[in-house]
Order: C-alpha cells, then sequence, then structure tokens
C-alpha cells in the first residue's frame, strides 16, 4: 500500500511511457490514486477529480506520432512532464527536434507550438527528402505551426566509390547547388555518416529530386549478398515471362513472345528495348524504372515496371528484385493490399504463383465498375491505367474551349513526365476576368466584355449588306469622327474605371487596367479634334443621363495654326500624368539630405512647380530661379550651355560644386545624357526630357516623336517597353528581346506622327504583348482598333488575328451572341466573302447548346439579321445528335433542308406517327414538303405515299357514298398503283427504314384491302372479282392476311364456276 505522501507525486506520468498511437497515458493510473488507504474518502475523491482533470489537459496538449519510425526531442514523457509542471508548456517548447529514424530529423528555431499536433502526418521523411504540410490548404502562414524557419538533415544512401575524396567534393558541390535552388542554405555535409545538413526559411518540400538522386552515386536499395539473390527465369532474349501481362491473362507467355515477334520487327524492339539498357539495370536503375512506360504494350511489361505509390520504403534484407513491383492488372485492381505479401509480384497472385499456367477463354479487355478503379476514381497519376486506357497510338487532341488532351510532360513543365501519363490541360483564355486566387468573377465578365461590347454597340454603325444566294447577311462597321472621339474615350475610361473597383485583383491586373486608361487619354489626345462652334451634343449614357464634359475639352474656337499647339501640351500634360507615380516613387526612397536629387526626380516629370519651392525653402534661390525659367526660352538654355563651357575651358575645379547641381545645370542647358550621366530613367520621361528640355519649345508633336525615334535607332535612347515589363510587377516571367514588341502608347505617338504614310508595324501595334501580358486577351485592343479605325487613323483587311482572337474569348465564357456581333464587324473581303457567313454558321452549331437554352442570346442573334434557317439548322443537327428526331425534323423543315427532313420523316418519325393515329400531324409536315419535292429526292416512294393514301382514302370513301355503276373497277386500279409503291418503297430505302414502318405499310395495305373488299360489285365482271383478288395479293401485308385473302380468292372462284356451270 502506497503512503499518502508518495501518492502525490505523478509517478505514473514519469514511470509510463506514452502510447505512440496516442492514447491518453493517464487512464491507467487513476485506480492507483483511490487505492490509498491512510487518506480519508472526501479527499482521495477531490483528488482523483483533480488528477483526472489534469491528466486530460495534458493529453489534449501533447502531440501525437502514430508510426513507431518517427521520434521527437523533447520525448512525450518530458513534454507530458513538463506540461503538468508548467501549464501551457507544450505551447512554446524550445528548439523542438523531429525526425524519423535512418531518414533524418529537422530542428525548427525558437519556440514551438506542438499542441495537438499529428507530427507524423504533418512532418513526412521520404528518401532524401522531407516535407511539411503537404496539403497546402492546411499549410499556415510563414512563421506559424510548423512552417518556420529550421535546420534539416537528410541521411543519404550513397554507394561507396574508388576516389572518395573527389566524389566527396563533387558531391558536396551538387548539394549546394541543390539547395540554393531551392532557396535553402547549406550548411555542412558528412561524409563519413552521410548527413547533409542545411538551412530553410519555411518549409515546403526540400531534398534531392529525380534528377539529382541519378546523378548522383546513390544507391536505390541497401546490399544485398550475392548469395541471396535469385535471378528470375527469363526467356532467351532476356525477357522475363512470368512478370508479363500474357502469364497474368492465362495465357502461354512462349507462344505470345512468338506471335509478337511475328507482328513486330526485331530492329524495333532492339532500338527501343534491348539496346537501350543492359541486363542488370533492368533491375537496379531507378531511372529506368521511373520512366518507363509499363503497359503501352505487352512487351512493355517484360522490360518496364514504374515503380507505384508516393512512399518508397525500403528493407536492408530486400532485395532489388522485390523492390521493382510490377503494376497490377485492372482486372484484379479491387484485391486488398493485405492479401500480397511484400515479396510477391501484383501481377502474379497468390492463386497462381508457382502454378503451371492454364488456357482460359479470353473475354477482353473490360473494367468491372462494381470495383473502384483508378479511371473510375479519378486517380490521374495511375501511370499503368492510363497507358491501357488510351494506348500506344494516343496523339493529342484538342477538345472545345481551349481544351487539350495528351500524353507525356504538361505543357510548361520543365520537368520530364512519362510518356504513358494522360495530361488535359486547358489554355488560359480567359485570365482576363481571374482575380488574384484565380477563379472567375462574373463582374469582370460583365465589365470586359459584355459592357464594352454594349458601348461600342450604342455608337452609330453603317450596314452593308452581303448576299449569299439563299438569304444575306449585314456586316457592321463603326461610324464615328474625330469630334465625338474625347466623348467615346472617356466612356471607355468610365468602364476601366469601375473595373478597377472590384475587389480581389492582382496587383499586376490593377498596373495593366491603369496602362488601359492611360491609353484611351493617350488616343484622346493624338486623334481628338475640337469643334468650331458650341453647337456640340452631348453623350448620352444608358440611363439617359447626360455625362458631363470637363472645362478644358469645351468646345473653343482655336486658331487653325494654333491647334498644333493646344496638342502639344495636352500630350506634355499626358506624360507628367503618366510618370508621376513613378516619380514619387523615387523620391520616397531618397533622404532629407539629397535634395538636389530631389529636384532633378522632379524635372523627370516636369513638376517646375515643386522644384522651385524646395529649392526655395532650401535657401538656393538662385538656383530656384533658374528652374522657373526650365524648358523655356532656347536663348537660357544656350547661356547656360556656354557658362558650363566656359568653366570647363578656364580650368575651373568641379570638385567644389555638387555633382546633383551640376547635372541640373547640365539639364537645364539642355543636355539630356549629361544630366543623366549613365543613371536610368522609364522611356516616358526620356521622351519628356527630350521635348521639354532639348527641343525648342515650339517644336511640332511629330518631330518630337521622330527625334525619339531616332535616338532610340541610334540606342541613345532607353526602349518602351510594355508597361507590364516596365511597370511589373508580373507573378510570371516574361521573354522579351530589344526590338521584339514595344508599348502600344509608342506605336499611337508613332501611328499620329506618321500623319498619311503607310504605317507598317500595323500587327505588332495591336498584338496583345504590346497592352498585356497575356498574349490570348485582346479584348481592349479590339475596342481600340475600331475606334481608330472609324475616325480613319489606318485602314487594313488583315488584322482578322483580332477578331478571331476575342471571339475566341467570349467563346470560352459562353457568350456566343456577342461572339456573332465582333464577327459581322469583321471587314468584308473580296477574295474571302463567305468567312463571316461559315464562322457564323460553326458558332451556332459548335455552341448550339449554349444560345439555344438563353433567350437572351437567340433574341439578340436574331436582332443582328442572322438568317433563321442558320439558327434552325444548328438546332436541327443539335436535336439529331442527341436523338431527339421529332424536333430535328421540325427544325430542318424550318431551315428549308427539304431532303434531310424527308430522310429524317421516312427512317424514324413518320412510321411513329401513323402508328401513334397523329394523321393530321403526318398531313402537315408531309403537306409542308410536298411544295418542294422537286428537290427531294425519292418522294414518290417516301413521304409522297402518306400524302396519295390519304387521298386514295378520302376518295373510296366518297366513291362508296355516291355510290356509282361500277365503283370496283376503279377502285382496284387505285389501290394496284399504290401498292406497286408500297413495294418500290420498300425495295428503296430497304434496311434504312425499321420494322415499324413495315408494319405502317402493312396497316395502309391492309385499310385498303379492307374497303376494296367492302365495295358493292354486282355490276363487276367475275374477271374484275378475280383481279381485284390478284391485287390485294401483291400488296405488303403480313402472310397470314395473304393466306385469308387468297382463301376468299379460291371461295369466289369456286362460287364462279358454280354459278356458270348452273
Amino acid at each position: 500500500m502506497m503512503s499518502s505522501a508518495s501518492s502525490l507525486l505523478p509517478t505514473g506520468v514519469l514511470s509510463q511511457p506514452y502510447d505512440s498511437i496516442g492514447n491518453n497515458p493517464f487512464g491507467t493510473h487513476s485506480e492507483s490514486v483511490l487505492d490509498v488507504g491512510n487518506c480519508d474518502s472526501i479527499n482521495s475523491v477531490q483528488y482523483k477529480k483533480r488528477r483526472m482533470s489534469d491528466s486530460v489537459e495534458v493529453a489534449v496538449s501533447l502531440p501525437t506520432l502514430h508510426s513507431s519510425e518517427y521520434f521527437i526531442r523533447p520525448s512525450i514523457d518530458e513534454l507530458a512532464a513538463s506540461e503538468l509542471v508548467d501549464s501551457g508548456y507544450c505551447s512554446r517548447v524550445p528548439n523542438v527536434v523531429v525526425g524519423r529514424v535512418g531518414y533524418g530529423h529537422i530542428k525548427l528555431f525558437g519556440y514551438t507550438d506542438v499542441r495537438g499536433l499529428n507530427l507524423d502526418h504533418i512532418i513526412k521523411f521520404d528518401r532524401h527528402s522531407v516535407v511539411v504540410y503537404e496539403n497546402e490548404i492546411d499549410k499556415p502562414e510563414v512563421g506559424h505551426g510548423l512552417n518556420k524557419a529550421a535546420e534539416v538533415t537528410l541521411i543519404l544512401q550513397l554507394r561507396s566509390s574508388g576516389s572518395k575524396g573527389l566524389e566527396s567534393e563533387r558531391l558536396i558541390t551538387k548539394l549546394q547547388k541543390s539547395a540554393d535552388r531551392q532557396g535553402a542554405h547549406f550548411l555542412s555535409f558528412n561524409s563519413v555518416n552521410s548527413e547533409w545538413k542545411f538551412l530553410v526559411p519555411h518549409f515546403s518540400r526540400f531534398g534531392l529530386d529525380e534528377d539529382e538522386e541519378d546523378d548522383m552515386v546513390v544507391d536505390d536499395v541497401d546490399a544485398q549478398p550475392a548469395a541471396e539473390i535469385k535471378e528470375p527465369q527469363v526467356h532467351s532474349d532476356g525477357l522475363v515471362l512470368s512478370h508479363s501481362l500474357p502469364a497474368h491473362l492465362g495465357l502461354d507467355p512462349v507462344k505470345m513472345q512468338e506471335m509478337r515477334m511475328l507482328m513486330f520487327s526485331v530492329e524495333e524492339e532492339d532500338e527501343e528495348f534491348d539496346g537501350s539498357f543492359p541486363h542488370e539495370k533492368r533491375y537496379n536503375s531507378k531511372e529506368y524504372m521511373k520512366t518507363g512506360s509499363p503497359s503501352s504494350s505487352a512487351k512493355s511489361f517484360n522490360n518496364r515496371t514504374p515503380l507505384q505509390g508516393s512512399s518508397r520504403k525500403t528493407d536492408s534484407k530486400v532485395s532489388p528484385h522485390t523492390v521493382r513491383k510490377a503494376p497490377q492488372a485492372l482486372l484484379e485492381y479491387n484485391i486488398n493490399s493485405s492479401e500480397l505479401s511484400p515479396s510477391r509480384n501484383i501481377l502474379m497472385t497468390g492463386q497462381n504463383k508457382g502454378m503451371q499456367l492454364r488456357l482460359t477463354k479470353i473475354e477482353g479487355f473490360k473494367l468491372e465498375e462494381k470495383h473502384p478503379t483508378p479511371l473510375s476514381g479519378g486517380y490521374s497519376k495511375n501511370i499503368v491505367d492510363a497507358a491501357l486506357f488510351m494506348g500506344r497510338s494516343f496523339r493529342v487532341g484538342w477538345g472545345p474551349n481551349g481544351v487539350l488532351v495528351h500524353s507525356g510532360t504538361p505543357v510548361g513543365s520543365s520537368r520530364s513526365g512519362l510518356s504513358s501519363v494522360i495530361s488535359v490541360q486547358k489554355v488560359a483564355i480567359d485570365r482576363a476576368v481571374r482575380d488574384e486566387n484565380n477563379k472567375v468573377k462574373e463582374e469582370l465578365v460583365d465589365l470586359c466584355f459584355s459592357t464594352l461590347l454594349d458601348l461600342h454597340k450604342s455608337l452609330d454603325h453603317e450596314a452593308t449588306d452581303v448576299d449569299l444566294g439563299s438569304c444575306k447577311i449585314k456586316l457592321l462597321k463603326v461610324v464615328c469622327n474625330r469630334i465625338t472621339l474625347s466623348e467615346i474615350c472617356r466612356a471607355y475610361i468610365g468602364i476601366v474605371e469601375k473595373q478597377l473597383e472590384v475587389t480581389g485583383l492582382s496587383t499586376s491586373s490593377r498596373v495593366l487596367l491603369m496602362h488601359q486608361v492611360a491609353i484611351w487619354e493617350l488616343i484622346k489626345v493624338l486623334f481628338s479634334e475640337r469643334e468650331t462652334s458650341g453647337n456640340s451634343k452631348p453623350l448620352i449614357d444608358d440611363d439617359g443621363e447626360e455625362m458631363l464634359v470637363d472645362m478644358k475639352d469645351s468646345s473653343v474656337d482655336i486658331d487653325i495654326e494654333a491647334r498644333p499647339f493646344v496638342r502639344r501640351a495636352e500630350f506634355s500634360y499626358w506624360l507628367q500624368d503618366s510618370v508621376c507615380h513613378r516619380v514619387q516613387e523615387e523620391v520616397s526612397c531618397l533622404n532629407d539630405s539629397s535634395y538636389l536629387e530631389h529636384i532633378l526626380l522632379l524635372l523627370t516629370g516636369r513638376q517646375l512647380d515643386a522644384a522651385v519651392e524646395l529649392a526655395a525653402s532650401r535657401g538656393d534661390v538662385r538656383l530656384s530661379i533658374l528652374l522657373s525659367q526650365a524648358g523655356g526660352s532656347i536663348v537660357n538654355r544656350s547661356d547656360m550651355a556656354q557658362q558650363l563651357d566656359l568653366w570647363r575651358m578656364n580650368g575651373l575645379d568641379f570638385e567644389y560644386i555638387e555633382n546633383d547641381r551640376l547635372r541640373l545645370y547640365e539639364l537645364l542647358a539642355g543636355n539630356i545624357q549629361g544630366a543623366l550621366q549613365g543613371s536610368s530613367v522609364d522611356w516616358k520621361r526620356y521622351l519628356g526630357l527630350v521635348m521639354w528640355y532639348q527641343l525648342p519649345p515650339d517644336t511640332s508633336l511629330p518631330i518630337i516623336i521622330h527625334t525619339y525615334q531616332q535616338l532610340l535607332d541610334k540606342g541613345r535612347a532607353p526602349h518602351p517597353v510594355p508597361a507590364y515589363i516596365d511597370e511589373g510587377p508580373l507573378e510570371e516571367a516574361v521573354d522579351w528581346s530589344v526590338g521584339d514588341r514595344y508599348d502600344i502608347a509608342y506605336y499611337l505617338m508613332l501611328l499620329h506622327a506618321n500623319e498619311d504614310k503607310t504605317f507598317s508595324p500595323l500587327k505588332t501595334m495591336f498584338s496583345a504583348l504590346s497592352s498585356t501580358h497575356d498574349p490570348l486577351d485582346y479584348h481592349m485592343i479590339w475596342h481600340q482598333r475600331a475606334i481608330l479605325e472609324a475616325i480613319g487613323a489606318f485602314s487594313s483587311n488583315d488584322l482578322h488575328i483580332l477578331d478571331m482572337s476575342l471571339v475566341s474569348q467570349l467563346l470560352c465564357l459562353g457568350q456566343c451572341h456577342w461572339a456573332i456581333y465582333v464577327v459581322i464587324h469583321m471587314p468584308y473581303d473580296d477574295n474571302f466573302p463567305y468567312i463571316q457567313a461559315n464562322l457564323i454558321k460553326e458558332i451556332l452549331l459548335q455552341y448550339c447548346e449554349t444560345w439555344s437554352t438563353q433567350e437572351i442570346q437567340r433574341q439578340f442573334i436574331e436582332d443582328l439579321g442572322i438568317p433563321s434557317e442558320w439558327m434552325h439548322e444548328a438546332l436541327a443537327i443539335y436535336f439529331q445528335y442527341i436523338g431527339d428526331l421529332p424536333k430535328a425534323l421540325e427544325h430542318f423543315l424550318k431551315s428549308s433542308d427539304w431532303q434531310k427532313a424527308h430522310s429524317i420523316f421516312m427512317t424514324s418519325v413518320a412510321h411513329y406517327l401513323f402508328l401513334s393515329s397523329k394523321h393530321s400531324e403526318i398531313w402537315r409536315i408531309t403537306s409542308s414538303m410536298e411544295d418542294h419535292k422537286s428537290e427531294i429526292a425519292d418522294w414518290d416512294v417516301g413521304a409522297g405515299i402518306y400524302i396519295d393514301f390519304y387521298v386514295i382514302i378520302s376518295s373510296l370513301q366518297e366513291e362508296n357514298i355516291m355510290s356509282e355503276l361500277d365503283p370496283l373497277e376503279k377502285k382496284k386500279e387505285a389501290c394496284q398503283n399504290f401498292f406497286s409503291r408500297l413495294n418500290g418503297s420498300l425495295l428503296v430505302w430497304g434496311s434504312r427504314i425499321p420494322v415499324d414502318a413495315r408494319a405502317t405499310y402493312s396497316k395502309m395495305s391492309e385499310e385498303l384491302c379492307n374497303l376494296l373488299v367492302s365495295t358493292p360489285g354486282e355490276s363487276s365482271t367475275p374477271s374484275v372479282h378475280m383481279s381485284c383478288f390478284k391485287t390485294m395479293l401483291g400488296a405488303p401485308i403480313p402472310e397470314d392476311l395473304r393466306c385469308s385473302h387468297l382463301q376468299n380468292a379460291l371461295s369466289v372462284f369456286t362460287y364462279l364456276l358454280s354459278e356458270s356451270e348452273t
């Protein structure tokens, strides 16, 4: 019996090891507390409750380890003891070490919160690598949880080498490069115990990749004595027949090998397999095990067996042959993994291993739906089944909306992949409407496409009718002038500013949107004109309200000779606004002491007022006076240049003058290169420096632009790179070379300066990469091209790539009606007169399910003047594809495709309607086709039969009522002609009509036969009676009815003989 004093100590905690599975270690010791005999019952119960409460709290705070291979320092026992003594200790454990025996460990710096962490689930050590937080969704921010700075130690499994010193130096160099590539800091490598140590700032996956392992002297598995290795039985050519697919399917592998040799050439086999790898490498080469296609064909199973699964656990007693596991076949995929021993080949099941092969009846390759398979479960990384499913002849295939299905390495991946892996990728056509989380935002879809196109549609258009024979379409073109251009540009700017208000946009997207605003402002500055009178009409927005116009853009009578200077001033204002943020960014990086450099930066952005005030505030009055005259009279510039030259000629010691002050003097003298002194500025500011300080103030804008172009050609001016390169930042690298492409703003300047000459870089100007980093985004460039072409800035008929690219974007987003709207704005080309019609038909056909189910899109397409026949033709083909043939027939009739309508009517619809007694529907359909029977082949033996049937039935019934003298002869001839056409129809249509159609013909014949039998024939001769039976026997009726009519004919014939004898 324990004493009361000793019972108060947490002996159970210190003595009982913590369960590695994660069970509560305190439950087994609560009873020992209740057995204390020297304490009274009340104290015992209170102590029990307190002890159990502490145990539960400590158990919740402790981390868990489910694998015996993993360890933690401090240990679980030590953590539990510390938690009991110091509550909350597990939330601030210093310098935690977590590792896996034989693989390595990580040491987390500082204090770490390990409460409730499933360590061996979060930290996974693999061969030469470690992954912390494998699932990115569960990974906390850097500095939280286990995603923090740590020292990683990995144990490399190295093969012994002859020259250890040289090999060790080479290995250390490669490990340093591997650590640098992954953003880690190499610490050391111990060649004795093969420990590689490096520091990481945070965690993802760190270690060696497959290529680096192959490049180093690394063992795939631990060495095994040669006496323990049992070579598998192989064919004479080196193939492991017992591991082959024929053996698994119950076939004789030898015979299958002979058949394969007959079907495939030896040269091809030697080239692909036998000549590539030596015998020993087939079993031990890790590269070969991971890059071969295991199931492209039957022979690949003999040589190639990729390693299955993500974990590669090795045992020192397991031979290389047991590690090399062949893939499991689909027919037995659902075998429990516990039924397969580690040394058993997956292709050879427990029942047939070691038994004699037996021939069985082969049913072919199949997948049983009752068992889960990698294909049904969506496990795209199951290499074997991907190859089996697609086969050796699988090639690249394009699907709708930019979907690409191909085998091998994914597009854009730098690492090589297996050729048997099937990749399904999609071209990012809709990147313009995705947010920073790569999610499509409907608000952006509306603003980037629908709203912009609505504005385009609200502008004036001129229509051109294009006659296409049976129908015609109207091609549209925007009509506007330079006077209204200013209002149009402001409307586009308003839409872009609404896009900037959308939440969740990335930084690069916002930069590009601001660039679009600047481009529309530049178009307004360069190409707009002012009215000479005050009768301009305000622009009306969608809500019917007048849009306000800036006072500086109001109609003012300006002298014609002064207009170039007004445009020059507006361009100067545009340049100042465009570079203002760049100036402020650089100014913010300066300290207070470098005020001269501050002034110089202000001058690069033409911020003269701020520069003068800064100089005056620092007491530099003379400099402020000079700055106030910057960019003014050319005489002042020449005086400043002469003064600098005199100083140089007189040997003035410039060391007594600040370098930044000399740079200011050089700039005021018009010497831009001397002012910059090698420092770089963006191209817009350089253009501004040329315009403001180098050229005379009365220089026209085209001369300014051409001057900059000449400096650029001589390499003396910075390249006008696109905005996404100039300002950034971008999430991905962009390839750009000198002269490859420039910013669209620069091309607009050249277009303005070009005046009426031919503009050669037109296609480059309207390429996507001149405006955005997305090479597939043309949604804004299309509008800019349309407006510039409408005002006569240029004219071109070979920019179809803009139209087609925007069409692709719209179709990818399901905007079929707007895609057709873009198509009808494509300029007409006499060499390709049907290009618009063909494109519209293709859109209607391929995206029929989209536009037909949305009434807004359907009505919009009709309002565009698209022929209804094209829409009904697309709907007919769609319904025919999905098997709704009655609807397909209706749309073929509305599309005036009489031949196809007639074919569907005869093969699929007519017999159903007739047997359902829907005779009025048959009459409606056939009557609509009768007016065009000259365009329908086999009309007389097709739908014409149904019309004639109803006509004959009606006429025979009328004749019975009229009671003619000899109606039998006339009815007999009508029925005989009809039966002849029925038989001809059966011969013409043959197997194209189903059995129900033959039953329909039989029912027609039966009704006519009944009318013929019921017709009175008192006035008819016996030969007429017998010829009627002959006519009925020739009808397409069942044999039982034919026998009945034959029996009646014999009866009548007997009666007539008896009558003649009497």
